[in-house]
């Protein structure tokens, strides 16, 4: 266990790295402040110019100075039907990544322009999956004569041509509340699925909430010749997961969690199924941001901390 700056096993954006952790976690330096020192006066008058001709989305994931201007908050998919319901604004400006942006775009007219405020902010889970990746995935697929047995389903955090890519061949995109229901439905369909490009919220809903095994799934590593694995592996699984995950989530260990509850008896915690299997697998509660937020607006109030008994 690797035991941080903090005192924690835990790291905080820009102070640390693991080297053991999965690739990706490394988020070296601290948030850089605007680069306008007048940027958010200028956005305060536009947004007031453009009125209703304006519609600004804020994900759960930015920070304050960004969401005081949002006019809805939540997770991706939920901001993208809330501005696909809005198709009086003539401007949809989405305050989180790529794939985000994809998606309202998607789901909004032609009319409708959807803005990404910053053209490079990307999803490293996302980026993790390319649509030529995919494609030799499936190459590799029929070469072993599975392909026409598979289901294709994409978790939302993925790009527009891999969901499309999935619409073709007869699968569907997921979110993190509704990834049960899709693999029923997929399954349904045919014997295996392959899970993109989150290897860990396909196993964590397969392994905890269907009943299959951990030996049902296999990991597809795009970096490799046929993905890692032999043609026997892929005719005995039922999961094919791709090798992707949250850089995020990443950096929790199955040791923050035993941290937390030796530091505070009787905790709760709770964690998204972004988390690696032995992360939510030790947690009290599992769910998407929005259950997370849910949950903690419904737990009743503990006990004051110091500050406030002072």
């Amino acid at each position: 266990m690797t035991i941080t700056e903090t005192g924690l096993p835990l790291f905080i954006l820009g102070r640390d790295t693991d080297p053991h952790s999965e690739r990706g976690v490394d988020c070296p330096g601290e948030l850089p402040p605007a680069s306008d020192p007048t940027l958010v006066e200028r956005a305060r008058v536009a947004k007031e110019r453009l009125g209703d001709r304006l519609f600004v989305l804020g994900h759960h994931y930015q920070r304050d100075e960004v969401i005081q201007f949002a006019d809805v908050t939540g997770d991706s998919f939920k901001l993208a039907r809330e501005a696909a319901a809005r198709p009086e604004a003539e401007y949809i400006v989405f305050c989180g990544v790529h794939f985000m942006a994809e998606s309202a775009d998607i789901l909004t007219s032609d009319a409708q322009k959807v803005v990404l405020p910053d053209l490079a902010a990307g999803c490293s889970m996302a980026d993790m999956a390319t649509f030529t990746q995919v494609e030799d995935c499936w190459d590799a697929l029929e070469d072993a004569g599975i392909a026409d047995q598979v289901v294709p389903i994409t978790y939302m955090n993925s790009s527009a041509d891999i969901k499309a890519f999935c619409g073709r061949h007869g699968g569907a995109v997921c979110t993190s509340s509704n990834a049960r229901r899709a693999l029923d439905w997929a399954f349904e369909q045919g014997e295996k699925v392959l899970f993109l490009p989150d290897q860990h919220l396909g196993r964590n809903t397969a392994v905890l909430e269907m009943g299959l095994s951990l030996d049902d799934c296999v990991v597809y590593n795009p970096h490799r010749p046929n993905g890692g694995l032999t043609r026997e592996q892929l005719e005995n699984a039922k999961m094919i997961l791709w090798k992707g995950h949250c850089s995020v989530h990443g950096r929790f260990s199955a040791a923050c969690v035993d941290e937390v509850r030796a530091r505070i008896p009787g905790v709760n915690v709770l964690v998204h199924p972004e988390c690696r299997h032995e992360v939510v697998t030790k947690a009290d509660f599992v769910g998407s941001t929005e259950y997370i937020i849910r949950k903690l607006e419904e737990a009743p109030a503990g006990p004051p901390g110091p500050s406030e008994r002072s």
